[in-house]
Order: C-alpha cells, then sequence, then structure tokens
C-alpha cells in the first residue's frame, strides 16, 4: 500500500514525457494518480484505525488481566491474616496464571502500540506527500494546458503564413495589377480611336461656351 507513492513519484517525474510520447493525455493522467492515491489514503487510514481497535483491545485485556493479579494478591494477604493458607496458596496460584496472561497480553499490547504508531506516522507522511503531490501535480496541469495552447497557436500561425496561402495572395495581388492595366489599355485606346470630326466638335463647343461666357458678362454690365 505504501509503496505506490514512490511509483506515483517515479510516473509523475521520470515518465511524464514517455506519457506525452505515447499520446496519453497528461493532465486525465495526473487526475487519476491523484485518485488512486486517494483511495490508497483511504485504505490506510482504514487500516491505522482496524490496528489502532486491535491495540486498545489488548490494553483492556491486559488491564483486565492486571486487575485479577492485583486482586488475587489481595486476596492472599486477607487468607494470611485469617490463618487460611490453603486459601491462600490457591489464591497465589490463580494469580500466577493470571500474571502470565497479563505478561502475555503486555506484550502482544506493547507490540500492537508501536504498530499504530508506526501505521500513523506513515499514514501522516502519505497525507503529507499527496499534498505536495497534489500541488505538483496543478503546475503540471497547468504547464501542460500552456504547452498545448502553444502548440495549437504556433500550427496556426505556420498555416497562416504557408507556402499555399502566401502563393493564393500573390495570385490575386497579380490578377488586380492585371485588371488596373486593362482599364488603362482601354482608356488609351478609347482615346486615339477619336475622330477628327470629334475634335473640330469639341472646339466648337469650347467657342460656345466661350461666348456663352462673354455675353453674361456683357449683360451683367448693363
Amino acid at each position: 500500500m505504501f509503496k505506490f507513492f514512490k511509483r506515483v513519484k517515479t510516473v509523475v517525474g521520470s515518465e511524464l514525457n514517455s506519457m506525452l510520447d505515447k499520446a496519453e493525455d497528461p493532465v486525465k493522467m495526473l487526475d487519476q494518480f491523484m485518485r488512486d492515491m486517494e483511495n490508497d489514503i483511504r485504505e490506510a487510514e482504514a487500516a491505522v484505525a482496524k490496528q489502532i481497535a486491535n491495540e486498545k483491545m489488548l490494553k483492556r485485556k491486559y488491564d483486565d488481566s492486571q486487575a485479577l493479579v492485583d486482586k488475587r494478591m489481595k486476596q492472599a494477604e486477607k487468607a494470611i491474616e485469617a490463618g487460611d493458607e490453603d486459601l491462600a496458596r490457591r489464591a497465589l496460584e490463580d494469580k500466577k496464571n493470571h500474571q502470565e496472561q497479563a505478561d502475555s497480553f503486555k506484550e502482544s499490547y506493547d507490540r500492537a502500540k508501536q504498530d499504530s504508531a508506526q501505521l500513523r506516522q506513515k499514514l501522516d507522511e502519505m497525507k503529507k506527500e499527496y499534498q505536495e503531490m497534489k500541488l505538483k501535480k496543478d503546475s503540471l496541469k497547468a504547464r501542460a494546458e500552456s504547452a498545448k495552447t502553444r502548440t495549437k497557436m504556433n500550427r496556426t500561425m505556420s498555416n497562416i503564413g504557408g507556402d499555399e496561402s502566401r502563393q493564393g495572395f500573390d495570385r490575386m495581388e497579380e490578377k488586380v495589377l492585371r485588371y488596373e492595366a486593362e482599364a488603362e489599355t482601354s482608356e488609351d485606346m478609347s482615346t486615339e480611336s477619336r475622330s477628327l470630326d470629334d475634335e473640330f466638335d469639341a472646339l466648337e463647343d469650347n467657342g460656345v461656351d466661350d461666348e456663352l461666357a462673354e455675353l453674361k458678362r456683357k449683360m451683367n454690365k448693363e
């Protein structure tokens, strides 16, 4: 159970690049690792709780056995005071049996207490490591999202400046220039195609305009 966290460290650290190479989504994988760690912590908490319960049970049995030892000792003393050695002997024999049980329960209790302390310490370490991994996960997720965004942006910019787009733009520019050239050519051809009559008509039109202007000037004076 507790070895899982070492596996997670390895995956999150040295195998992160391997996940990317295998086209695995690191964000989803990191979330899955955290869920697995949470499950391990819950299992560890249950194991610790079970061990603590076992420790308390052994402590209670030890206390009960030791209480009987103390009781039989007092009874033996009372029997001696009453002059009943046989009763005192039987009390001491029973005390001996309970003392053996008490010693056995004490040994088991001490061992269980030590195991509980070790399990608590490991559980605390797991929770601390989980918090550290959670912070690291958030950082890695942010870095992964940033990397994906940069990659997408770079691909978009690359497509904008690609040969196909640039060639299409140049082709349209050339087409516009051709249209402009055709328009200028048609204007030149229209000017060249004017006949002599057209030119004389233009001169006559200019004479009429001059005469009209002179007439208006005279009428204004009058």
